[in-house]
């Protein structure tokens, strides 16, 4: 599995990368199950988030714990999640992190995200509470998980001018679906604003919820709108037009429409990975089947509805 070059991060990051939200220490065989399909097909980075409880980064650690592999791991630490008010705080950000490390029974993560933003509060502050956690080795790299890229420019601006470690990654919602609304409060999905910048830079994304919650698959059609949350979010005459495209160019390719709405993600021209959350093995396996698929700058600009012909 092909691997993007984060900063900080010495093995790379591979370009598929396993959620956490279904491991459960209660259930290690499962764990274990998913979590060695999907090194077995080269995958070296687990996202996890101290908002997504104690069982699941307990069953991370222990997993590696039996593996003895925590250094060939990119453990992906995310905190200081608003619950009902802003925990934007250096008291949260060290607390969230320290209490994930005990879970998962490791020193350190790779990349240590903050899960959302406040704009009110300055990223100077920010970002001296972040430094103190590399500083105190809890984490190797930054990075911010639903940051507008005006807030990450500005932060990277004032880390660079006061001689701070700044955000080497971003993970927003990039999809080949363009999203009506957020699908949870003070998530940020990309634009093409934002993905020319990223071009420009080439700053990494790591994005979540890559294939829009299986909106390319079957399961979703213009007259099936049982599931509320996937109409308010996705369902749009433009996103319909763009997974019949992702439909020709799956007879193309050989794979589904799904491969394709993957493929779009990772074939950007920019670094990027995508988390992915196989509930078993086989539907991991079925993601893998997206990374050969290797899509043309002229197919991904019809796939976004830029043209219309390929």
């Amino acid at each position: 599995m092909r691997r993007i070059e984060v900063a900080g991060v010495e093995q790379g990051v591979s370009q598929l990368v396993h959620g956490s939200m279904m491991l459960n220490v209660d259930r290690m065989d499962y764990t274990h199950e998913l979590l060695d399909a999907y090194t077995a097909v080269g995958g070296n980075a687990i996202d996890s988030a101290h908002i997504y409880g104690a069982s699941a980064a307990q069953a991370i650690g222990a997993w590696m714990e039996a593996r003895g592999n925590r250094s060939e791991m990119v453990i992906i630490g995310k905190g200081a999640h608003p619950y009902e008010q802003s925990r934007m705080t250096k008291t949260c950000i060290q607390s969230d992190l320290l209490e994930s490390l005990e879970r998962m029974k490791t020193d350190y993560v790779d990349i240590y995200m903050l899960h959302r933003d406040d704009p009110n509060v300055h990223v100077g502050y920010i970002l001296e509470g972040l430094n103190d956690q590399i500083k105190a080795g809890r984490a190797r790299a930054l990075g911010a998980s639903n940051w507008t890229v005006a807030r990450i420019q500005e932060a990277n601006a004032y880390a660079a001018k006061n001689g701070l470690i700044g955000f080497v990654c971003n993970s927003p919602n990039l999809a080949l679906a363009r999203p009506n609304e957020a699908r949870w409060a003070g998530c940020v999905s990309t634009t093409a604003a934002d993905e020319a910048w990223h071009e420009q830079s080439q700053l990494p994304i790591i994005s979540w919820s890559s294939q829009s919650g299986g909106f390319f698959t079957d399961r979703f059609t213009p007259e099936n709108r049982d599931d509320v949350d996937m109409v308010r979010v996705n369902y749009s005459e433009e996103n319909w037009e763009r997974k019949r495209r992702a439909g020709v160019l799956a007879e193309k390719y050989g794979v589904t429409a799904n491969h394709i709405a993957l493929a779009y993600v990772l074939n950007q021209p920019f670094p990027v990975a995508a988390i992915v959350g196989p509930q078993k093995p086989s539907e991991l396996l079925d993601s893998v089947k997206a990374l050969p698929v290797i899509l043309t700058a002229a197919e991904r600009n019809w796939l976004n509805l830029v043209t219309e012909t390929v």
